[in-house]
């Protein structure tokens, strides 16, 4: 097994190595749950879900961690707005994210595990560090001493004296130095709080994935991921108290994926182009979404439009239509013996590349391209007049295995009712009567329902528009 990745800490690919052989332990921050999940939350959660995939499809047991962070500014503020309390809020955002991500074809990780749940294991993370000398407490508040760690800053590739103070690393009096950053935040008056040593509060946001990490997959593991975005300050400051308190290698592999433009401008609220992914299911397949996220390279930036999604919803048709010629062919196809070793190979020829796209740090862009020359194959195989239920078979093995590392399906699961049934049947025989006027009036009714039909040489076929 020779998978190549990114390594964000080293600026480089590297081959894959982990702890322990054929194991994996991965762990992906997850969203803070105080709304709807919006198209840059979906892209992690697609993309390294189908991180996930494939190195079960290459052979390895992975473990995979995703965290909620249900403690937060954003969930207090949102639960002021709600007139609700923030573990309400919590729970609502959380059965929201799982109806989002299952729809986009995720997985559920094997732990989702919640700040509010693991608050023990947090303050003696804490305290550990005030023991070592890495952390102190000031005025009920307690913060990592950053200049303390001499790592500091390789994640990123920053010098710490030319750092900037950076997203939630908040300046106050409370510091002995303004690059240090919380681990603990004293309560204020109407917050919701915990008890603690240093009285009642709750964590800073970047404790909690370190603590997490380590309660479920230990003081070190292979592969730590999320957005482009988390790189500074969040990951630095979870290799800072990992590595400080441990004294070892926090995460060997770093892997981010890049940012989304929404029409070519960046995502923002300000702009009033803030995508929710619960908005974008409501009037596209969530499957062609998906499609779309993995149309490009995890690492590089991607730009989201409504043109573009429409785009690839004819270019996952085309993908859908050769499949679906080919299961409708096999009721035409023999069993009778025919040299079908130049078919085969050729298949077999393309998932090779499918899997040498992958290993490649895991490059689903080529890897769609694999496949798009897969049914193409299979487009000039269904121009023989005689087919053989073997190779046909193999085609459709193959688009199967293949989406399906991708998360992704080919099948639909929708069926025609007794009435668009009757349509249908009645406009083949209009045709056959030639009574084209008809026809096409059926045509367009059954277009107004939003079913499409294809006059095909193996017959009229449907799909959901």
């Amino acid at each position: 097994m020779t998978i190549q990745l990114y390594n964000t800490l080293t600026r480089k690919k590297e081959v894959f190595v982990p702890l322990e052989e054929g194991k994996v332990k991965m762990y992906v921050c997850g969203p803070t749950v105080y709304n709807y999940i919006h198209i840059g939350n979906a892209r992690p959660a697609i993309v390294f879900d189908t991180v996930r995939r494939y190195f079960e499809y290459r052979g390895y047991d992975i473990q995979y961690v995703s965290n909620f962070t249900d403690v937060d500014d954003k969930l207090i503020r949102a639960a002021n707005q709600l007139g609700v309390d923030v573990p309400t809020v919590a729970d609502r955002f959380i059965q929201a994210y799982f109806e989002d991500v299952t729809a986009l074809g995720c997985k559920h990780a094997d732990v989702h595990p919640r700040v509010m749940d693991n608050m023990e294991i947090i303050i003696e993370f804490i305290d550990s560090l005030i023991q070592k000398g890495y952390a102190y407490e000031s005025e009920g508040d307690v913060y990592f001493r950053t200049r303390s760690f001499n790592g500091y800053g390789k994640l990123s590739h920053q010098s710490i004296d030319d750092l900037q103070v950076g997203a939630r690393i908040e300046v106050g009096e409370k510091k002995q130095d303004d690059l240090d950053f919380a681990l603990w935040k004293a309560a204020k008056e109407g917050e919701i709080y915990w008890e603690s040593p240093w009285g009642i509060g709750r964590p800073g946001w970047h404790i909690e994935c370190s603590a997490m990490a380590k309660k479920y997959l230990g003081e070190t593991i292979d592969i730590h991921a999320g957005g482009q975005d988390l790189t500074f300050p969040h990951h630095e400051n979870e290799i800072a108290q990992s590595e400080a308190l441990s004294g070892k290698t926090f995460s060997r592999y770093w892997m981010h994926n890049g940012y989304i433009n929404i029409d070519n401008e960046k995502m923002s609220k300000s702009l009033g182009n803030f995508v929710l992914v619960h908005d974008i299911i409501q009037r596209h397949n969530p499957q062609v979404l998906r499609f779309f996220m993995l149309s490009v390279h995890y690492r590089n930036p991607i730009n989201y439009s409504e043109e573009l999604l429409e785009s690839t919803k004819a270019a996952f048709d085309r993908l859908t239509t050769s499949y679906q010629n080919l299961k409708h062919r096999k009721e035409s196809s023999t069993n009778l013996t025919k040299d079908n070793n130049e078919w085969l190979d050729k298949i077999a020829s393309l998932q090779e590349e499918f899997i040498n796209a992958m290993d490649d740090d895991f490059n689903t862009a080529k890897a769609i391209s694999v496949i798009f020359d897969l049914s193409k194959l299979a487009n000039y195989y269904l121009l023989e007049k005689n087919t053989a239920i073997e190779v046909i078979d193999k085609f459709t093995q193959k688009f199967d295995e293949l989406f399906k590392v991708l998360g992704l399906t080919l099948e639909t699961t929708e069926m025609l009712d007794e009435e668009i049934d009757a349509l249908i049947e009645k406009r083949i025989q209009a045709r056959k009567d030639r009574n084209f006027q008809l026809s096409d009036q059926i045509r367009d009714q059954l277009k107004e329902m939003n079913i499409i039909l294809e006059d095909t040489p193996q017959g009229t076929r449907w799909k959901r528009g």
